[in-house]
């Protein structure tokens, strides 16, 4: 295979920022045995992989519309002499390494926010109110670098075992286009799966792990509740819609917490209330709308039985009538023992004996958790925060990347496949 460059980014990106530097810089230089041809190979990509993460972040493109995206991916890694096959709509998914027995996956997930970038770097978001405010531009040059490295360990006859890297749409709509990709054989032949997501509490060089759930099951649940509606000098006379919403919201949460275990995370919280427009007149309808989530699967399957059957209940004494709308969105990410051990071998071979950390457990929701129904992997959380400079947050415009994280998280992924195969 060659290793011709990518064709050259509309931005001008190619001078690194003050925060791109060595990663060794942070890791003391230092690397375990049989790790020096990814470590080598991703210090000469290094400045390219930041302009493509620049570029990436300057054209963000939101859910099922990343073609610009997937044709920037597959363009780069053919010009690595890879194959890539691009999926139906957009995303990319490309094997490499021996094509016999299973494989190792890689994912990233590729898609923006519909959030205003505020981050006010040059090479900041050029289409209005899109934005790559949770990191997915990383996560994708981490694959891509992680991918480019293993192609030139594949050329040295030194990859035991094939790997596919998987580029996926629309992960920040439930229930996410993961499901896209199993549906279109991206799991197929898979053994194991492994990805990190961007965490801006966590300095750079540095990965967050946990074993067993590390993200949330996260579902949008509404409550309409309608009655006869009348004056608030005879609610008797009525269905008492807004006395009923004020059942539901303080009971079922309640109920949820006695009917469900509690060791398994269930948080019911509303976001929005509406009903009646005048002090004294019972309005006919009302509804309540929040999120149901649970950091246990198995509680999770659960969850919405008991929730339909409690709203029920808490009304069943009130005359009115209640529709209920539960819609499912992704299961917690569960990481497998194995995997997340390899993930933490990984870290401590290429980062450094200190790099892991414990993460905490996020209420967020996260749709790599669809493909740990089907296969066994992990997710690490990715250190993107300068030591000692600004914690920012996800999910906003103004989120800064120290851009060595992409090196950190390429290195990581690379190894972790190379330890799994």
């Amino acid at each position: 295979m060659s290793a011709e460059p990518a064709p050259q980014p509309t931005v001008n990106a190619a001078a690194p920022s003050t925060e791109v530097g060595a990663l060794a810089d942070l890791r003391g230089g230092q690397s375990a045995s049989g790790t020096e041809l990814l470590v080598e190979a991703l210090a000469e990509l290094r400045d390219e992989l930041v302009a493509i993460r620049r570029d990436i972040h300057a054209h963000p493109e939101v859910a099922r519309t990343e073609t610009r995206t997937s044709h920037l991916i597959a363009d780069r890694l053919r010009a690595a002499g890879l194959e890539p096959r691009l999926l139906p709509g957009s995303g990319v998914v490309c094997d490499l390494g021996p094509t016999t027995g299973p494989r190792v996956a890689l994912r990233a997930d590729i898609d923006a926010l519909p959030v205003a970038d505020t981050c006010g770097l040059p090479w900041s978001s050029t289409t209005k109110n899109v934005a790559h405010a949770c990191g997915h531009d990383a996560h994708t040059t981490v694959v891509l670098g992680a991918g480019l490295a293993l192609a030139r360990l594949a050329e040295a006859g030194q990859l035991t075992s094939g790997v596919r890297l998987i580029f996926q749409p629309a992960e920040e709509v439930q229930p996410g286009g993961s499901l896209d990709v199993m549906a279109a054989g991206g799991l197929d032949g898979v053994k194991r799966i492994f990805a990190v997501h961007c965490d801006p509490k966590v300095d750079v060089g540095q990965v967050g792990t946990r074993i067993g759930p590390i993200t949330s099951a996260s579902d949008e649940v509404q409550v309409t509740v309608t009655g006869h509606g009348g004056h608030t000098s005879r609610p008797h006379l009525t269905g008492d819609v807004v006395f009923a919403l004020g059942q539901v919201i303080t009971q079922v949460p309640a109920v949820l917490g006695r009917r469900l275990d509690p060791r398994s995370g269930v948080n019911l919280t509303w976001g929005a209330v509406h009903a009646g427009a005048a002090h004294n007149a019972i309005p006919s309808s009302g509804v309540v709308k929040g999120t149901l989530r649970c950091l246990d699967v198995r509680a999770w399957e659960k969850a919405s039985e008991v929730f339909h059957a409690a709203v029920e209940q808490v009304l069943a004494p009130l005359d009115v009538e209640v529709e209920i709308v539960h819609h499912r969105g992704v299961p917690p990410v569960e990481n497998d023992e194995r995997s997340t051990t390899l993930l933490e071998a990984a870290a401590r071979d290429v980062l450094g004996a200190d790099s892991v950390l414990l993460t905490e457990q996020s209420l967020g929701g996260e749709d790599f958790a669809w493909y740990l129904t089907k296969v066994p992997g992990a997710m690490a959380r990715l250190g993107t925060r300068t030591p000692g400079g600004v914690t920012y947050d996800i999910h906003q415009g103004d989120l800064r990347v120290d851009e060595r994280a992409i090196e950190a998280g390429a290195l990581l992924l690379a190894r972790a496949a190379v330890l799994a195969g």
